[in-house]
C-alpha cells in the first residue's frame, strides 16, 4: 500500500493492547506512525508542553483519568490539535457530549477501519485551519505596521512644524546672545547670565535637530561610504562610550558595503544606540555590531511595510541587556517616549535614529523579548558606486565683513532685524522683504546692483525656491543663499542641495551666518 505519510500520536490508553491495535489499523491503512501511551493528567500535560503532537487518540474512560478530562486539559493549554475518542462502548448521549466537548470524531473499537479515512480528513482540515491562522496574522501584522508607520508619520509631521517654529525663535535667542556678548566688556558680570542664555538656546537647537531628523525632515550631505569601515572608525570612540564592563565585538563584512549617507547622521545613529544597548546592561554584557551585504526578497517586502526587495546593506547592533516587551517595542521611536527615569533622557534618541534611517531610504526593525537582549537591525540601500565621495573642500579663512548689497527674504519678523542687523554691522547693504511679492518688486525698482539673496526656503505663498527661479529671468546671475529651520517635503525628497544650492540650517550664530554667506559671495559663479 503507498504510504499516507508519517504522523504523530499521542494515545491517552491505559491499555497496551487496545494501543496495539489502533497502531495497527492505522499502518495498514498505510500511515507512519510515531506515538507515546500516556495514562493520566500529569503525563498527558508533559507530553503536549513538549509539542510536535499531530492528532490525540483517547479512550473515553480510563482508572485515573478520561476522554472528557483529556478534553478539558486541551481547551486549558488552548492547542488546535484533532481529537478523537476510540472507544469500546460509547453511547450516544455520551458521544454528542464529546463532540460538543471539542472531540473531532468518535470510533468504537471494533469499528477501527473508520479511524484512518477520519485522521486524514481531520489533518487536513488543521492544516487548512494553521494555514488560516497565519494568514490571519501575517495580515494583523501588516496592518499594525501600516498603522504604526501612519502614527509615526503624523507625530513626524507635528514634530517638524513645532521644530520649524522654535528654531526660528532659537534663531533669534542665539544670535541676539552673541550679539550682546560682543557688547559686554570681558569682566562683565552680565556676560555668565548671556552665557547661560547661549548655552541653553544651543541644547534647544539640538533638540529640534533631533525633531526634524525624527520627522525626516533635515536636509542631509549624503556620500558614497563604506559602512563596515565606518563602524570600524568609530571603534574606540565607542569603546570609551559605552564602558569597561560591556564587551565589545565589532564585525565589519568582509567586502566593502557602499551605501550613500551622510557619514555624520550614520555615526550619530551608531551611537544612539550603542548608548541605549548600554543603559540596558547596567551590570555589563556584550555589545555586537555587525554589516554585512544581503537582499531582500519579495517574501520579506511584503511582511515589512515600506520595504522594497532589493540589495541592501545590513548594520546590525545586538545587546545581551534587559530586554523589552511588545508594548515597549510599539513605542520605541515616537519621540519623547522612554523608559528612563524622569531626568535621565528626552526620549529623542531612537526616534532620530527611526528618521535619519527612513530619510536615509533605509528601514529599521527591532526583535527584543524580556531578559534576553535586543537587536535593531538596519538596512541602508545599498550603492552601485564603490569608494568614497570626496569630501567638501575647507572654507576660506578669509574675514567675514563684506560690503556687497543683500536681498533678505524672511516672512518671521522678529529674525529678519537681527539678521538684517548682523549683516549690518558686518558692512553689507541689506534690502528687506517680508515676502516674495515685495521682494520682486525691490528687484524692479532697486536702481543699483544686488549681489545676493538671502531668503527663507518655505514662506506663505511663494518658497524661496520659487522666488529665485521668478528672479533668475528679472536678475540673470543673481546668486541665492537659502537658510531654513527645516525644508518641506518637496525639498528633501527632490535633491535640493544635490544641485549645489547654497543653505543655512536654522538655528544659526552670527559667525555661521556671516562665514557661509561669504562662502558663497567668494565662490566660483559658475559653480552656485
Amino acid at each position: 500500500m503507498t504510504p499516507i505519510g508519517i504522523v504523530r500520536l499521542l494515545l491517552v490508553e491505559d491499555s497496551p493492547s487496545d494501543a496495539k491495535l489502533v497502531l495497527h489499523s492505522l499502518r495498514r491503512a498505510g500511515w507512519t506512525v510515531e506515538s507515546r501511551r500516556v495514562e493520566d493528567a500529569a503525563a498527558m500535560r508533559a507530553a503536549l508542553v513538549e509539542g510536535g503532537w499531530d492528532a490525540i487518540i483517547s479512550d473515553w474512560s480510563l482508572p485515573q483519568f478520561s476522554g472528557a478530562a483529556a478534553l478539558a486539559l486541551l481547551r486549558e493549554l488552548d492547542l488546535d490539535i484533532p481529537f478523537f475518542i476510540v472507544s469500546g462502548t460509547l453511547g450516544e448521549d455520551v458521544a454528542v457530549e464529546a463532540m460538543r466537548s471539542g472531540a473531532r470524531d468518535y470510533v468504537l473499537k471494533d469499528r477501527l477501519a473508520r479511524l484512518a479515512p477520519a485522521l486524514e480528513r481531520e489533518l487536513h482540515e488543521a492544516q487548512t485551519r494553521a494555514a488560516r491562522r497565519k494568514a490571519e496574522a501575517a495580515l494583523r501584522s501588516t496592518e499594525e505596521q501600516l498603522r504604526q508607520a501612519q502614527k509615526m508619520e503624523a507625530i513626524g509631521g507635528l514634530a517638524a512644524g513645532i521644530a520649524h517654529d522654535f528654531n526660528n525663535l532659537l534663531s533669534i535667542i542665539i544670535c541676539s546672545g552673541d550679539l550682546l556678548r560682543d557688547e559686554l566688556a570681558a569682566g562683565d558680570p552680565l556676560r555668565e547670565n548671556v552665557d547661560d542664555i547661549r548655552t541653553a538656546g544651543a541644547r534647544a537647537a539640538d533638540l529640534t535637530r533631533q525633531l526634524l531628523a525624527f520627522s525626516r525632515q533635515q536636509l542631509l550631505e549624503p556620500r558614497h561610504i563604506d559602512l563596515g569601515k565606518a563602524v570600524s572608525d568609530i571603534e574606540r570612540m565607542l569603546r570609551r562610550l559605552i564602558g569597561e564592563d560591556i564587551e565589545l565585538t565589532v564585525a565589519p563584512g568582509g567586502t566593502a558595503s557602499t551605501v550613500f549617507v551622510d557619514p555624520s547622521q550614520v555615526e550619530q545613529v551608531i551611537m544612539n544606540l550603542a548608548v541605549n544597548a548600554r543603559d540596558a546592561m547596567p551590570d555589563g554584557g556584550k555589545l555586537t555590531i555587525e554589516t554585512a551585504d544581503v537582499s531582500l526578497d519579495e517574501s520579506y517586502a511584503a511582511a515589512h511595510v515600506g520595504v522594497a526587495p532589493g540589495p541592501y546593506v545590513l548594520l546590525a547592533v545586538t545587546d545581551s541587556g534587559t530586554g523589552m516587551d511588545k508594548a515597549t517595542q510599539a513605542r520605541i521611536f515616537e519621540p519623547f517616549f522612554t523608559t528612563k527615569e524622569r531626568g535621565k533622557g528626552t526620549g529623542l534618541g531612537l526616534a532620530t535614529v527611526f528618521g535619519i534611517v527612513r530619510q536615509s531610504g533605509g528601514s529599521i526593525w527591532v526583535y527584543s523579548e524580556l531578559g534576553q537582549g535586543t537587536t535593531f537591525k538596519i538596512y541602508f540601500p545599498r550603492s552601485s558606486q564603490t569608494g568614497a565621495s570626496p569630501s567638501a573642500a575647507p572654507l576660506s579663512a578669509g574675514g567675514l565683513r563684506g560690503t556687497e548689497a543683500v536681498l533678505l527674504v524672511e516672512d518671521e519678523e522678529g529674525l529678519r532685524k537681527i539678521t538684517r542687523n548682523i549683516l549690518r554691522r558686518a558692512g553689507y547693504k541689506v534690502l528687506e522683504a517680508q515676502n516674495g511679492g515685495e521682494a520682486l518688486m525691490i528687484c524692479e525698482q532697486h536702481p543699483g546692483a544686488i549681489d545676493l539673496m538671502l531668503t527663507d526656503v518655505v514662506m506663505p505663498r511663494m518658497s524661496g525656491p520659487q522666488l529665485s527661479e521668478r528672479l533668475s529671468r528679472l536678475r540673470p546671475g543673481l546668486r541665492t543663499m537659502y537658510m531654513s529651520g527645516y525644508a518641506d517635503r518637496s525639498v528633501v525628497e527632490h535633491g535640493f542641495l544635490e544641485t549645489g544650492r547654497a543653505f543655512l540650517q536654522k538655528p544659526f550664530t552670527p559667525e555661521r551666518l556671516l562665514r557661509k554667506l561669504r562662502e558663497v559671495l567668494d565662490a566660483d559663479p559658475h559653480q552656485t
